[in-house]
């Protein structure tokens, strides 16, 4: 199996891609948003920022978001959770608001919160997503300021709450998973998590 990760220039992805390739999948570290989705599942991963990511993202956001539309499979950690949203409130000095994927309607918004960012461990409640059920992860490691605000909860799988603020863990949508916390960080179940994403596309 093939597993891109797509590249936005931000950080590096070492940890993530060593992950997915214990898992016995190939492992494609790709900088192209339209060479990115001629795989058999896409990446996108938890490094950057939500502007500089989506300008990357920009001259393949048509051909990703029709891909992801049209069934690929797609794991979207953290910052990457948040590009498969219409859009973010983390945009640069000229913009009101800056665009993603718009594969889930709604908003990405900075967290309600005294402590920003969230960084550390949190709990992973209310979990209804069958890939929790095969690998329970009751705590996982985040490293954020924003977060994701659907306009329909029923996309959302797993919640978690900083502070006040209770915000989704887990979304999904058709073959999109995404995932605010960073399962590279989060230990053994961390890792098993992301191996049984690979194996429920495999």
């Amino acid at each position: 199996m093939r597993v891109s990760i797509f590249d936005y220039g931000a950080g590096n992805m070492h940890s993530l891609a060593k992950a997915i390739a214990s898992s016995g999948a190939e492992v494609v570290i790709e900088p192209d948003p339209v060479r990115a989705v001629e795989t058999d599942v896409l990446v996108l991963p938890g490094v950057g920022a939500f502007g500089a990511a989506a300008a990357r993202l920009a001259p393949g956001r048509d051909v990703m978001r029709a891909a992801l539309r049209d069934g690929l499979p797609c794991l979207g950690i953290c910052l990457g959770m948040q590009l498969l949203f219409d859009e973010s409130d983390e945009s640069d000095p000229d913009a009101e608001s800056v665009q993603g994927l718009g594969v889930i309607a709604g908003r990405v918004t900075r967290i309600r919160a005294r402590r920003v960012p969230q960084i550390g461990w949190n709990a992973v409640e209310e979990a209804s997503d069958a890939l929790l059920e095969t690998a329970p992860l009751a705590h996982a490691y985040y490293a954020n300021s924003y977060v994701c605000r659907p306009n329909d909860d029923s996309v959302v799988t797993a919640w978690s709450t900083h502070e006040s603020d209770r915000f989704p863990a887990v979304v999904r949508s058709g073959q999109a998973l995404g995932v605010q916390f960073h399962p590279e960080k989060s230990s053994l179940p961390g890792l098993r998590f992301l191996h049984a994403f690979l194996d429920s596309v495999r």
